[in-house]
């Protein structure tokens, strides 16, 4: 670029004259840089370069990751790395991650002359910045687009609203206490199966968030994060402690208090990246040795908190609550109806009888009965089949018995579609020959399961 006066001439080579004027008294403006080329010097020149003894050029480049869009890949990345190989003799990172660009709800990409752009600060005003963070996060997948639509916002905003009443519970709940002991003070023989259920969910998910953060799998991450705080912690381990947090147990409600806060505590860290403002709020308000929730430490798999035999415990009562809830639902029984729940089983006993308090709540249940056969029970008792329990529910009064009937053929249906399939498995040699002893295994243990609910189910039916 050269000028003369106030005319300014740009050209790819130095012209002989001004081309207004025709004066050759031309000078060439020493403050003029291409935009992509000045762009390209970005990792090394805002770090103090050319000054190599700069600490900032020594402590950050290179850098690890470069995020960027692939509309710019040769404009901006390539420019990059050929003037960090230049001017630094190495490259200026070692991964690029490509994400898509932020389409309108029809997919067209937004522009002035569409009038389909959006502004971000207003959608702030109106959602907050974790909402929008959240909505552009959940459910992406490197290089592909992502279309913008209100409705993913309202679903952030509902997961913030969610978030915020479960640590206003748990607030609530640690009221008035002055010190909580840390997860890994307590003797962990003392805390119930809901406890180590959720610890170990945790635990995995950590492990599972960490994989997919190394491998920038942010989607997948993000909803997985959300799946745990709503369903397993909101929707179930508040609602299973409650009975133990309104108790006379003391030692009972201090494990609860310990693992509420433990868990929360944790669930904010690994949602931090993506929602930083409302969960460095509620981090700040729990039990913690932190300033802030940016400095504490990310959350990692511990194979002590690896409870597994807990984990299928607890899921298998969750499975029993969904029987009972399916049950009531469709046969538009009323919630303030309390019915007798009769467990039949031998291997879960103790479990029952140590879960007998939220299963009751869960259950709409005024009493349990757990027995070793099905003695005393009425023929049109109602029930719900799984592998090591049977339950029956007295429901004489409250349900149609034909619908009941028609309910376990269906099931009966889809019993026998297990057998034959497993069976039809198992009767294949190039599959017993060829697949591993444990695949093997698990086939035949899966069929002998079948098999005893088709015969329970068939007793019932009679």
């Amino acid at each position: 670029m050269l000028q003369k006066k106030n005319h300014i001439h740009v050209s790819k080579t130095a012209p002989e004259k001004c081309e207004k004027c025709g004066s050759t008294k031309l000078h060439q403006d020493e403050d003029s840089l291409d935009t992509w080329f000045s762009s390209a010097l970005w990792p090394f020149s805002t770090l103090g370069w050319p000054n190599m003894d700069s600490e900032d050029l020594k402590t950050f480049y290179p850098t690890n990751v470069l995020v960027t869009g692939y509309d710019i890949i040769f404009f901006w990345v390539a420019r990059m790395i050929f003037s960090g190989l230049y001017a630094m003799g190495e490259k200026p990172f070692s991964d690029v991650l490509i994400h898509g660009i932020v389409r309108d709800s029809q997919g067209r990409k937004m522009s002035k002359s569409l009038g389909n752009g959006i502004d971000p600060l207003e959608v702030i005003d109106q959602y907050s910045t974790d909402a929008l963070r959240f909505s552009l996060v959940l459910g992406i997948s490197a290089g592909n687009d992502i279309r913008y639509m209100p409705e993913k916002l309202e679903q952030a905003s509902n997961f913030a609203n969610k978030l915020w009443n479960a640590a206003k519970f748990v607030l609530m709940n640690l009221d008035g206490v002055e010190k909580l002991p840390k997860l890994d003070e307590i003797d962990i023989a003392k805390l119930a199966k809901e406890d180590k259920w959720i610890i170990s969910k945790l635990n995995t998910l950590s492990k599972e968030v960490n994989e997919n953060i190394t491998n920038y799998d942010l989607g997948v991450a993000t909803q997985k994060i959300y799946d745990f705080i709503w369903n397993e912690f909101c929707d179930w381990y508040i609602e299973i402690v409650k009975t133990r947090l309104y108790g006379d147990d003391k030692e009972s409600k201090l494990m609860a208090q310990v693992t509420l806060n433990e868990v929360l505590m944790n669930s904010l860290k690994l949602l931090h990246p993506i929602m930083p403002f409302i969960t460095e709020e509620i981090y700040l308000q729990l039990f913690n040795i932190d300033e802030s929730i940016m400095i504490s430490k990310f959350p990692q798999f511990d194979e002590k908190y690896n409870f597994k035999a807990d984990e299928e415990e607890i899921e298998k009562l969750k499975e029993i609550i969904i029987g009972i809830r399916n049950l009531r639902a469709s046969s538009n029984v009323h919630p303030s109806k309390k019915t007798e729940l009769i467990f039949v089983t031998t291997k879960y006993k103790y479990l029952i009888n140590q879960s007998e308090g939220f299963l009751k709540k869960l259950g709409y249940s005024e009493n349990i009965k757990v027995q070793e056969n099905k003695e005393g029970i009425a023929q049109n008792a109602l029930s719900i089949i799984t592998d090591g329990i049977e339950l029956y529910i007295p429901f004489e009064e409250l349900v149609d018995i034909e619908e009941e009937r028609k309910r376990m053929e269906e099931e009966k249906k889809k019993v026998i579609a297990e057998i034959e399939r497993a069976s039809k498995m198992l009767s294949n040699p190039g599959f017993v020959n060829k697949a591993p002893e444990a695949k093997i295994n698990e086939e035949k243990a899966k069929l002998e399961k079948y098999q005893n609910m088709l015969k329970n189910l068939e007793e019932r039916l009679k």
